[in-house]
Parts: structure tokens; sequence; C-alpha cells
């Protein structure tokens, strides 16, 4: 990997890169020829320029016309051949590399696969996924990484000094509550008021005769 496309600038095609490589004059000249990652497609630089108000350089392709086709390599890795002049000092490697390595603990017991690289600042974080402690970021430092052996698949450890814990599993649903049955009281009607005497029926009946 040497760039991941960041975004688009202006209408004829020009993407804006994250540097991914140690050498960015060596790798984005004109003639080069770079891949988008996994496939062969070739993507050849027409035109480079490192940044000036920014990081990251900017980047024209042969093949890739306009704004449309370029939007398309939007958060894409860039992959450049290696050729025998690439070597690495030993105990370097390239990402693709270092992907797919099995992670163990310092009982070798495994704890997880690298599944991704990335770089913070001039550093590198490989995100591991496995049991027992879910997906987890490991920085590429001596405190941390006690044997780093890629060319093997093996990269071991130290579990306390990551202050790794296990993940939690997830929740089971919680079943839906049953609804209580609504009991209804028995109304009882008001009583009504008795009527009032009218005036005919509170008279005193007349005096017999």
């Amino acid at each position: 990997m040497v760039a991941l496309v960041r975004g688009v600038h202006g209408l004829r095609g020009a993407v804006r890169v994250e540097v991914l490589t140690d050498r960015p004059e060596e790798r984005f000249i004109p003639g080069a020829v770079l891949h988008r990652e996994g496939s062969d497609a070739p993507l050849t630089i027409a035109s480079a320029e490192a940044i000036p108000d920014g990081p990251g350089w900017r980047l024209r392709f042969d093949e890739v016309a306009d704004r449309s086709a370029a939007d398309a390599l939007r958060e894409t890795y860039l992959e450049a051949a290696t050729e025998a002049s690439d070597a690495l000092p030993v105990g370097e490697y390239y990402w693709h590399q270092v992907v797919g390595a099995t992670v163990r603990d310092l009982q070798d017991r495994p704890i997880g696969v690298v599944h991704d690289v990335y770089r913070v600042g001039g550093a590198e974080v490989f995100v591991v996924r496995g049991e027992p402690y879910g997906e987890f970021d490991l920085p590429v430092v001596r405190a941390f990484i006690r044997i780093f052996a890629p060319a093997r698949g093996e990269i071991v450890v130290d579990v306390d000094a990551l202050a790794l814990e296990p993940a939690k599993p997830p929740r089971p649903p919680r079943a839906p509550r049953a609804q209580k049955a609504t009991r209804r009281r028995p109304r009882v009607a008001a009583a009504e008021p008795a009527p009032e005497p009218s005036a005919e029926s509170s008279a005193e009946p007349p005096a017999g005769p």
C-alpha cells in the first residue's frame, strides 16, 4: 500500500491521497503505475504534487478523466508492484505482508488476526479481531509487541501492557413482556337524589266538614 484516497479535487479527476509510503517522491512520479487494491487495472500517474497547505499529495491518472471517475476511488487503497529494488531492511514489512498474521499472547494462545493497518502520525496501528478480546487496536511499539515475525505469520503481544479486557458477549434480546389483563371493576351507578316534594304534595289536606 502506498496511498489511501481521501477525496477528490476539481473537475478533471484529481484525487487527494494520504501517503502510506516512506518514498512518495519515488512512488508518485509521472508514468509510474499504481493499482487499486484487489485490481490489476493500471492507474498511470499523469501528474503528482505534494499539497502545499496540508498533508498528503494530489494525483491525477491517465485513466481517470473526470470527477465522477475520481469519486469512485474515494477511500480506496492504492498499491504499487514491488520489485527487487524495493526490498526492505531486515525486520521491516509492507502492510499487505502483515494483514492475516496471527496475534498470540505471551502464553502462546491465539487472540486474533490482523485485519487492517492504518497510520496515526508516524506510527502504524494494527486492527486485530478475534477471541476473547473482540476487536482492538495494536500500536506497533516495542512496549506492546514482543515478537514481530509476519514472515511466519506470528505476532506476540503483551496483553497486560495493552490493558485488554475480554469482550462482553452481546445481550440476548429481551423477550416481550406479556401484557397484563385489565380487570374492569363493576361500575356502581350513583344514587339518584330523591325528588323534592312539590308545593301540592307538601300542602296540608283541607279540614273536613
